[in-house]
């Protein structure tokens, strides 16, 4: 009797401890979620991220443990502070403040880390899947009173081949403290296996969900960078459009200083009697309309700056000025002109630019879509097995087939249209994006060699317009001219000193939109660019050997 009484104490101790451990692994399991996501997520992103892509940097999103190389905060705190120091904003600190802050690349960041997890969540259903848990349930009708405990564990898992296997292994233990009825613990043991031969058997199409998250998540990660580079672009593009504004409102002051100074001599001649009054007053009045144009100017300098703060992600209270010497380095280095060919820079381009491999793959995810839909009209053919063992020694098994007819597949066959139609329209936008992009490339090639010529001529124009201004001044000086003939070389020359200052802009732009068509634009990981070279004679080699 004690031995039967030991026997089912140390029963009980065996089943609550297995019940414990259930508990404790529950409790254990409680880990640091973000953290494990984020390590999920960018592993599967440094895995997929290419060279060609760029610099792997700046792509995580906030709350993410940083790559080596990304910006900090420490980083964008120093810039600030100079900026506050100096009052001046460069462009390279631009570049740095919108890698890090602007909103829009923010999203892109959490869209690519949302797709990942999606794509994460979906391979884990090919993963083995542990569950467990278990009952603990105290009863008492009246006559009898009795505890049960029910801890379970097992596993699903989904093979490559369509093959679904499942098992559970559960124990009951149950201990009647009054009453009637049987203690003790038992057990089960159960397993299930589908196998499909048929439809669904097919690798390529099991796997199919998983392939095309993965890709979906590439796609995102070469949008990713291809967005950074159109960000940096449209930074740098907006910090020449501020500088010109600057200059043009610097331009103005000059104007209105020319005139004060015209107004001197005029008036001393004036009082010499050496022309009329009304010259002088001629003189005025143009310095009050210069006057109203340089406010302009700077108020539109001043409102544009706002707007460039929202791009950068800055508050518009941070007060700073743009670094003019950018238009001054500008102008001493010159006009270089492109060594290369139109054809090159499109070979270039169709080799390089990220958003035409997407297309290019968008493609084969359609042939896919043909494939898969083609196998879902096959006949089903599946056979299957289970098995359940208890403890008390009783065992049963089961094995058999199901066979599922193609007496009916209008919801397949219209799926299977619908992928066909799919498949012709993403060949239709893989060439639309290709021929778009010849369209860009060689718009981008035309605009740079147009903006470089114009430079040129209208800085010709501005050289001989400050020639004749400087003559003008010296024939007034001995009267041998009228104070208007001053006055309109002063107009030209104001107005040769903003179409310069335009063109030059716009080359400026030009530049960088060719390279970003091109795709040989790489953004470094504190947000400056880069051109790779060697693009440009990959293409060549790519066109000498198709000749």
């Amino acid at each position: 009797m004690r031995d039967a009484v030991d026997n089912r104490n140390w029963t009980s101790l065996c089943v609550l401890g297995f019940a414990g451990a259930l508990i404790v692994l529950g409790g254990c399991a409680r880990k640091n979620y973000k953290r494990d996501a984020d390590e999920q997520v960018y592993r599967f992103v440094d895995r997929q991220w290419k060279p060609e892509f760029g610099a792997r940097a700046n792509y995580r999103v906030t709350g993410a443990p940083p790559a080596p190389n990304d910006i900090d905060e420490e980083q964008l705190a120093r810039i600030e502070r100079v900026v506050s120091d100096t009052g001046v904003l460069t462009v390279s600190q631009a570049a740095t403040l919108a890698l890090a802050r602007n909103r829009d690349y923010h999203l892109q960041k959490e869209l690519l880390y949302t797709m990942t997890l999606d794509m994460r969540l979906i391979r884990h259903s090919y993963e083995t899947q542990w569950f467990g848990g278990g009952t603990a349930l105290y009863s008492d009708d009246g006559t009898t009173r009795s505890v049960v405990v029910e801890p379970n564990l097992g596993f699903n898992r989904l093979l490559a081949t369509g093959t679904a296997i499942g098992a559970r292994i559960g124990a009951r233990w149950a201990d009647i403290l009054a009453g009637f009825g049987g203690s003790g613990l038992s057990g089960v043991f159960s397993a299930a296996i589908v196998q499909p031969l048929l439809r669904g058997s097919d690798s390529r199409v099991v796997r199919e969900p998983l392939t095309q998250a993965e890709r979906s998540a590439l796609y995102q990660i070469r949008t990713v960078c291809r967005f950074r580079k159109l960000l940096i672009v449209s930074v740098v593009t907006q910090y020449h459009e501020a500088l010109e504004l600057l200059d043009i409102a610097r331009n103005a002051e000059a104007y209105v200083n020319s005139l004060l100074a015209l107004e001197s001599r005029v008036e001393k001649l004036v009082e010499a009697a050496r022309l009329p009054k009304e010259e002088l007053d001629r003189v005025r009045q143009d310095i009050l309309r210069a006057r109203d144009a340089h406010i302009l100017a700077q108020k539109e300098y001043e409102r544009f700056l706002d707007l460039f703060k929202i791009t950068l992600g800055v508050p518009p209270t941070l007060e700073f000025d743009l670094d003019a010497n950018v238009f001054a380095t500008l102008k001493g280095a010159g006009i270089p002109q492109p060594d290369f060919s139109v054809g090159e820079a499109v070979e270039a381009a169709l080799l390089r630019r990220l958003d035409l491999t997407n297309n290019a793959d968008m493609v084969i995810d359609a042939q896919r879509a043909v494939y898969v839909a083609a196998d879902a009209l096959r006949p089903g053919l599946g056979v299957v097995g289970n098995l359940r063992a208890e403890t008390d020694g009783d065992r049963t098994g089961a094995a058999g087939a199901t066979l599922d007819l193609p007496l009916d597949r209008v919801a397949e066959q219209d799926l299977y249209a619908r992928a066909l139609v799919l498949l012709n329209q993403r060949r239709r936008e893989y060439e639309l994006t290709a021929d778009t992009i010849r369209m860009e490339v060689r718009e981008a090639h035309r605009k740079l060699i147009e903006t470089a010529e114009r430079y040129e001529v209208l800085l010709e124009a501005l050289r001989l317009a400050q020639k004749r201004t400087d003559d003008t001044f010296r024939l007034l000086q001995y009267g041998l001219v009228s104070s208007r003939r001053v006055l309109s070389a002063l107009e030209d020359l104001y107005d040769a000193r903003n179409e310069a200052a335009d063109a030059l802009k716009d080359y400026a732009i030009a530049t960088l939109n060719f390279y970003r068509d091109t795709e040989v634009l790489q953004v470094r990981p504190d947000g400056m660019w880069e051109i790779e070279l060697g693009a440009t004679l990959v293409a060549r080699n790519e066109a000498a050997a198709k000749k």
